[in-house]
């Protein structure tokens, strides 16, 4: 009995590529011996492939700005964010002005000191030039803090704004 061998088959067996002969590189290549033709000279020993000398890599590329915006900066994420858990410290310096609530101020024999609330129920005492993640205490008056802070945005001609929080009462300021 014969077989009859579909026109189909023998098309697609005949369009099938010979197989690629991978080439050996310096990496997976058999360790050479001391005495060897390769080792001793700088040419390679008749009959197998050329070993091309390590090249240096190239230093890494360093962008100078000379005064302007770096246009490898993502737009987006506008830099480093400073509002990242990550790299927070912990205390006051790592609160954004933005996350305080000023609670009460009060005067001692220094002058005025002001009571603010980070995010969670933590309370700090500031005063005057105390530094927090974003900017700093610029001023405490008799019913607000005015704090001085930093803009992360390279797009702003305006690199520090001011920022004044009133002292807002237990009730939510609700009369």
């Amino acid at each position: 009995m014969t077989s009859i061998v579909p026109s189909a088959a023998v098309v697609c067996l005949l369009s099938v590529p010979a197989p690629i002969v991978a080439q050996q590189t310096p990496a997976s290549a058999p360790a050479v011996e001391k005495g060897s033709a390769r080792a001793t000279s700088g040419t390679p020993a008749p009959g197998g492939p050329a070993v091309a000398p390590s090249a240096q890599p190239a230093p890494p590329y360093s962008y100078d700005a000379q005064g302007r915006r770096d246009p490898f900066l993502s737009l987006v994420a506008r830099g480093s964010d400073p509002g990242s858990a990550a790299t927070r410290p912990a205390g006051l310096p790592g609160l954004l002005i933005a996350e305080v609530a000023v609670k009460g101020i009060v005067r001692d024999r220094s002058g005025l000191i002001a009571m603010v609330q980070g995010p969670g129920t933590k309370t700090f005492i500031v005063h005057p030039g105390e530094k927090l993640m974003d900017g700093s205490v610029k001023a405490i008056t008799d019913d607000s803090v005015v704090f001085s802070q930093d803009v992360n945005d390279p797009l702003s001609m305006v690199k520090q704004k001011e920022v004044r929080k009133m002292v807002r009462s237990a009730d939510g300021g609700r009369e």
